[in-house]
């Protein structure tokens, strides 16, 4: 059955992503991107007809994605701890830094292919792209601060009514208007050009061991983890703990059956957003690798799948390794669009 089409800025948003790597790697700082639905996915979730991406709104979103203002202490940007290099994640951080240096509780994910995601965050909390950046904006261990106080310290600064009034056509800063300008740049995080996705569009091939991994992949990890976005975005205990740490979806739920269940994470730039997990627990896939083969503790939420764990042979284990590195897209973490910009 042919896929209704969808529309931003009245052009079609049913576009193959075929531009060559080096082209996309080139894209200059200052090009709007569009948002394009690669072959054979889904349509996202987030639509922006309500929200149509300009030239402006766009700008306005990244500047507001990289400046700190938004904190309460002017410390701590949305950007400080989702890092382009790491795909938008925190590497080399198990959990999130907040202002005054406080350690929040779950680590950071990296942000891509948000458009698509059913709910957002670790548990599930936030249901629309949108409302996203309140959670923290007003968590007092991330930015501390709450939506009307930056809301406050826009219309106070020098630059920021003027950006506002060519983003929306209109002067007036307000709350409306911010989250829709930071949903004009985080909704258009698209990475589906690795490796990966060169291969099932016919355009690079992959090595034997590569094969073998995505057979192993295909049988292992699937399940949960369902291409092309590389998760089903359920919620599953996959067995850290016997008894759980941290509720999770829970909390959202108020379900006994929730304890200790997350989101399930895209695999997709998994090679580059270390440490691993929603407590950032491990360091590298090796050590997640040992988790699912001899690590998984029953409880009375364990997934069934995870049951008997995830055994693999040492050939076994590297091939898979060597499918997941294929999931990097490199040129979505140069792509210079979504660079901090000091303009």
């Amino acid at each position: 059955m042919k896929r209704p089409a969808l529309w931003l800025l009245g052009v079609p948003l049913l576009v193959v992503v075929m531009a060559a790597p080096l082209a996309r790697a080139m894209i200059a700082a200052h090009a709007t991107p569009r948002l394009q639905v690669p072959q054979g996915w889904p349509a996202p979730r987030y639509d922006f007809a309500g929200n149509p991406v300009t030239a402006a709104g766009f700008a306005l979103g990244r500047r507001l994605f990289y400046d700190p203002i938004l904190s309460r202490d002017g410390s701590v940007a949305c950007g400080s701890c989702h890092q382009q290099f790491a795909a938008f994640a925190h590497l080399d951080h198990r959990v999130s830094h907040g202002i005054g240096g406080v350690n929040g509780k779950r680590n950071t994910p990296g942000l891509f292919n948000l458009a698509w995601q059913p709910d957002l965050m670790w548990d599930g909390s936030v249901h629309h792209l949108e409302m996203q950046p309140v959670a923290p904006m007003s968590n007092p261990v991330e930015m501390g601060g709450s939506l009307a106080l930056a809301v406050d310290k826009l219309r106070r600064d020098a630059r920021y009514p003027e950006l506002f009034a060519r983003a929306f056509g209109s002067p007036g800063v307000d709350s409306q208007r911010l989250l829709r300008a930071l949903a004009q740049f985080t909704g258009t995080l698209v990475s589906a050009d690795s490796r990966y996705d060169r291969y099932v569009q016919g355009r690079e091939a992959f090595t034997p061991q590569e094969h073998e991994g995505l057979d192993l992949f295909r049988q292992h990890c699937a399940a949960c983890h369902r291409e092309p976005l590389f998760s089903d975005f359920s919620y599953r205990n996959n067995g850290l703990d016997a008894a759980p740490r941290d509720a999770g979806r829970a909390v959202i739920s108020g379900r006994a059956e929730d304890q200790g269940r997350f989101r399930v994470p895209s695999l997709r730039n998994v090679a580059l957003t270390a440490p691993y997990m929603h407590d950032g627990r491990y360091e590298t896939l090796e050590q997640v690798l040992d988790h699912y083969a001899a690590g998984i503790q029953p409880s009375p939420t364990l997934d069934p799948l995870l049951a008997h764990g995830v055994p693999l042979t040492a050939g076994e284990r590297e091939a898979l390794l060597a499918f997941l590195d294929t999931l990097s897209d490199e040129n979505f973490i140069h792509d210079r669009r979504f660079a901090e910009t000091h303009d």
